[in-house]
């Protein structure tokens, strides 16, 4: 195990002490390890460079059509409350002579989504990156999640979504490439 999760246990088992547990009951004497090992991996998205992903699969293309990548599930964690948040993304560009390999845009989603977050700065990053580093004609990001800091505590609304987007060039401008999108993004196989 790295110096880091070593790091976290101590503090993982302050955590349980003070909620009132014992951590050296039988089902709690590894889980500071396991949650230690757990959020280096929930948190892996600060190790990781989403502009890097993009410039290294860029390919050269001709066409000027839309580009949809739908239901891509991510997971993330609440900045406010540490707990999780999760959901879909769905990801459009029009390209401008050059394409992206279609697995990189989950890998940036999933960049993103693997940090302490909010869910409307995730959006915008998923879009700003794609945008700086494919330089397409336009970005049109939308993420539907559900929350449980929402669910679990405050207001307990176990059926609520919040719906975050973010429109780049193209999509920004033309009210019809918008449309386009957000009817494709709808589509199911």
């Amino acid at each position: 195990m790295g110096k880091k999760a070593k790091s976290m246990e101590p503090l993982i088992r302050d955590m349980l002490i003070q909620i009132g547990e014992d951590p050296e009951r039988e089902g709690l004497v590894r889980t500071p390890e396991r949650v230690a090992k757990a959020w280096l991996e929930i948190a892996a998205g600060y190790d990781q460079r989403p502009g890097e992903l993009v410039r290294q699969a860029l390919f050269e293309a001709e066409g000027k059509e839309m580009i949809v990548v739908n239901d891509i599930d991510f997971y993330s964690m609440c900045e406010h409350h540490m707990l999780p948040f999760f959901g879909k993304a769905h990801v459009a560009y029009i390209p401008d002579g050059k394409i992206v390999g279609l697995s990189k845009i989950a890998r940036v989603v999933e960049a993103y989504a693997r940090r302490l977050q909010v869910q409307e700065r995730m959006t915008a990053q998923i879009a700003n990156c794609l945008m700086d580093n494919l330089q397409p004609l336009g970005v049109a990001v939308v993420l539907h999640a559900q929350h449980l800091c929402m669910m679990m505590r405050g207001i307990q609304k176990q059926n609520s979504y919040a719906v975050t987007s973010e429109m780049l060039g193209a999509f920004e401008k033309n009210p019809k490439t918008r449309s386009e999108f957000l009817t494709l993004m709808r589509e199911k196989p």
